[in-house]
């Protein structure tokens, strides 16, 4: 959605558009009209939709190792050798292996690598109408339905009862304040989290903020050497990034899933989230987490809540009202 925004917008007038999705996310904090949607979503469709945003890096390790066999095949045997003795560094483990098996190959090379430091450039906004309507909203729903709903998704499924509104209105002072020098949108990253929550991050669950903190830490390195870092990733085989994204996301995966179908009341509306997030579909710049949600919400609704009964109390009315006219 953005490639095909800034297209049509002079920059300046995306970094207002930008500003102006950050007041409309600040503005749904404050009001708590995001937390009280949150509150009134099944727990089961929630994790389904995660299951279904997270499975696709779980097939795409088979897929690489297919492709890349030499490669791949090492490195997953490597996590599950890991995972038997010591299994918090499982993932490291088998990034090493990667790096190494990739270097023994002669797939990567250090040539054409250089150090430098890059220097945030501050834009001075412009408002548009036409952007402020088609970029600034659209990313504000995307940022809300596609992140931050699955972000607030992945820390109930890893055991988080975490106060929405004041997250929603930190991201949305942290993306007004960060927009003039290009940055889109600050938001609960569904994948960053799902790593940084699990099971996988620490046992005891009080102590994975410090997954959280090293995350942001490497997250200003990365910042502060953008170009480089962009360099380096670029000479390893694309195969090592999706095997090791994939692996990281295992117990996420496995744990999403299980708590999608706990529940047998739920289990068609999850069943049915976990499908319409899993197809990929985009409708109207929209990805499919949100109509995944939307799609679990309403088979909830038929089945179990008041709509199921209001039809029925129709039939039954169509139906008396047949028989007294036949009669």
């Amino acid at each position: 959605m953005l490639i095909s925004g800034w297209s049509a917008y002079a920059y300046s007038d995306s970094i207002g558009a930008f500003i102006f999705a950050g007041v409309l996310i600040t503005i749904l904090g404050f009001t708590g009209l995001f937390s009280s949607l949150m509150k009134r979503i099944p727990y089961a469709i929630i994790t389904a939709m995660l299951a279904g945003i997270l499975l696709k890096f779980g097939v795409d390790v088979f897929v690489s190792s297919k492709q890349l066999p030499m490669l791949a095949l090492p490195m997953i045997f490597g996590y599950l050798v890991s995972k038997r003795w010591f299994p918090r560094y499982a993932v490291v483990t088998s990034l090493l292996l990667g790096l190494l098996i990739s270097y023994g190959l002669n797939i990567v090379t250090l040539k054409g690598v250089s150090v430098f430091l890059v220097h945030p450039i501050f834009t001075t906004p412009t408002f548009s109408l036409s952007s402020l309507l088609g970029l600034g909203i659209p990313l504000c729903i995307v940022t809300m339905a596609s992140q931050n709903a699955t972000g607030f998704g992945v820390l109930r499924a890893d055991g988080y009862d975490t106060p929405v509104n004041p997250l929603i209105i930190t991201t949305g002072i942290a993306s007004i304040l960060f927009a003039p020098f290009g940055a889109h949108g600050i938001n609960l990253s569904a994948l960053i989290a799902a790593i940084c929550t699990g099971k996988e991050a620490h046992s005891d669950p009080d102590k994975r903020y410090i997954a959280g903190i090293s995350a942001g830490l490497f997250y200003i390195i990365f910042g502060i050497f953008g170009a480089t870092i962009v360099s380096v990733f670029a000479i390893f085989p694309s195969e090592l990034i999706i095997v090791i994204t994939g692996l990281a996301l295992f117990g996420s995966i496995a744990s999403s899933l299980a708590s999608a179908m706990k529940e047998d009341t739920q289990k068609e509306a999850a069943l049915i989230t976990f499908l319409v997030t899993l197809s990929g579909i985009s409708i109207a710049g929209v990805g499919a987490p949100f109509w995944g949600l939307i799609a679990g919400i309403v088979t909830d609704y038929m089945l179990s809540g008041d709509l199921t009964k209001m039809f029925s109390a129709k039939i039954v009315i169509q139906m008396r009202e047949k028989l007294r006219r036949a009669g």
